[in-house]
Parts: structure tokens; sequence; C-alpha cells
């Protein structure tokens, strides 16, 4: 009996002790890691599978590679237009050439010398109609021949003035614009080709690789998802009841069902607006309620826990 009698205090708390525990905030879940995934951009096919899934891959590792005979015959092109926008903005700034302005200046002599002999022709008939040797029609004649060669005349001195004065800067603006575009044609193709090798953009894990050797996928499909960071994190979801006592920052206990030990987290997110509660979650009165989604970050002694496994969250110290 005096046994017994000092066994109580023991048992006593052990049941407060369990009592405290079992009255904590509990959420069910699955640890998860982040995921990143890698899109194709280009639909081409997979020419090379680096890796295989479960292995480890550091920044920078390549994973996949598409075949990029397309794209570099359209970087040809899109460098041969840049060289000839080039070329075409250099015409531009230079100017007319000395023969074509002293081409100008013969043809303006021509016109010139076409234009007096078109006057002496008028200025005669004018005198001849007077005494009444040649008629009317053939003073209109002349005065339109006249007037045509004028006008000849003009256009040709224009044509001078215009190559003398040089490229107009409005004209050179555009050529300038024309092989800035071209330039960014020839690096956005670069970029293109460029990422029909996809590289780990973060040390991590391949988690899959949803193609295979030979595969052309399509444009944004996922080549290969890669599990990153330095340990998981769990995503639970929390009952309506217990929404409004889970904080960001709140400490948590995560344990894996069927494993008795515990790894210790702290509440980075918790969403604001509710989701249906999961198939696995619907327990009691918990069935008719919606949940909120949340995560647990864990510590790095939780880097070997796999994903998708079940498990429960307690909320508290």
């Amino acid at each position: 009996m005096k046994r017994i009698a000092l066994l109580w205090p023991l048992l006593a708390t052990m049941v407060i002790a369990a009592c405290g525990s079992a009255d904590r905030p509990r959420a069910l879940g699955t640890p998860e890691w982040d995921r990143v995934t890698l899109p194709s951009t280009a639909a081409e096919r997979i020419i090379a599978i680096e890796v295989r899934e479960g292995q480890k891959v550091r920044a920078g590792d390549v994973l996949v590679r598409l075949e990029p005979a397309t794209l570099e015959a359209q970087l040809d092109a899109a460098t041969a237009q840049e060289r000839r926008s080039v070329e075409a903005l250099a015409e531009l700034r230079a100017g007319p050439r000395p023969e074509e302005i002293a081409r100008a200046r013969a043809a303006l002599a021509a016109v010139r010398a076409q234009a007096a002999d078109a006057r002496a022709q008028f200025e005669r008939a004018q005198a001849l109609v007077a005494r009444q040797l040649v008629s009317s029609a053939d003073v209109d004649r002349a005065r339109a021949t006249f007037e045509a060669a004028a006008a000849q005349v003009r256009s040709a001195e224009e044509a001078l003035l215009e190559l003398q004065r040089g490229t107009r800067a409005e004209q050179i603006a555009q050529g300038e614009a024309a092989s800035k575009a071209a330039e960014a044609e020839v690096a956005a193709q670069r970029v293109l080709l460029d990422k029909l090798v996809l590289t780990a953009p973060r040390d991590g894990v391949v988690d899959s690789l949803p193609y295979k050797l030979g595969d052309q996928p399509p444009i944004g499909a996922p080549l290969a998802v890669l599990l990153t960071g330095t340990a998981p994190h769990a995503r639970v979801y929390i009952p309506q009841a217990l929404r409004a006592r889970i904080q960001v920052g709140d400490a948590a206990t995560v344990r894996v069902e069927g494993d008795e030990k515990e790894w210790a987290g702290t509440v980075r997110m918790v969403r604001s607006d509710p989701v249906f509660t999961p198939y696995y979650a619907l327990t009691g009165q918990d069935a008719a309620r919606l949940s909120y989604l949340a995560e647990i970050q864990l510590g790095t002694d939780a880097a070997n826990l796999p994903a998708g496994l079940p498990l429960t969250v307690r909320f508290g110290p």
C-alpha cells in the first residue's frame, strides 16, 4: 500500500501530461519538399537525358538536352538580318556617294539644255504666229513642251539638293531602331537556343523525368521536376475550429504515422482562404467543415524524411 501511495503523484503527472498533449490542436498532412519544375521551351525532340530519377544534382548540372537544329537555323537567319540592318544603317550615315551627286549634276545639266531648246522653240513659234506662218495650236504645243522642260529642271535641281544635304536625321533614327531590333532578335534566339540544354537551377534531387529519350514534348511540358531545399516542410490542413489559434511563427511538433520519432517545426504559412477538407482529414465533425492549408518548416534533422508519408502535427510548445 505504501508503494502504491508513492506512485500516485507519478501517475497523476502522467495523466496531466497526456491530457495536455491531447488538448493541443492537431492537423493532418504529408511531408513535402519545395519543387522546381523545368518546362520545355521548344517542341523539339529529346536527344539526351543526363540524369536519373532520385539522383542528387548541383546547380548548373545538365539534366536534359533538346534537338537544336531548328533554333540554330533561326539564329543564323536572325544573325544575317542583323548584319543587313547594320550595313543599311552605315549606308544611311555615310550619305550619298560623290558619284551619285555628279550623276545628279549631269542630269540637271541635260534637262537645262532641253529646257533652253524648248524655250527657243516656243519663242520662235510666237514670232511666227504673229506673221501667221504657224497656227495657234503649234504655239500651244511649243508652250507645253517648254513648261514640261522647265518642270524637269526644277525636279532635277531638287534631286541634286537632296543628295547634297545628305540623309535625314529621321531616316538614321529609323535605321538605328531597325538595327537594335535585329540585335535583340539575335539575343532572343540565343537565349532560346541555350534553354534547349536544361540545367538544375538549384541543388536538389531529381524527383521526376516525365519524358523519355526520343520523345518530342510540347512547349511548356515538364521535362524534369526537382526537389530542392535543405529540409522538407509539412503540408497540413488546419480545421476551421483551430484556424484562429494558429499563426505564422507558432511552434509545432511533427510525427509520422507509425514512427515514435518527432520533429520540431515552425509554421511558415497559413492560407487565408479555406479549401475543402482532404479525404484523410475527414474525421468526426471535421468532415462537414472547411480546412485551411498550412506549411510547417522542419529543421535539417528531417532532411532524410521522404515526401508523401501521412503525418500528424501538434501545435504549441
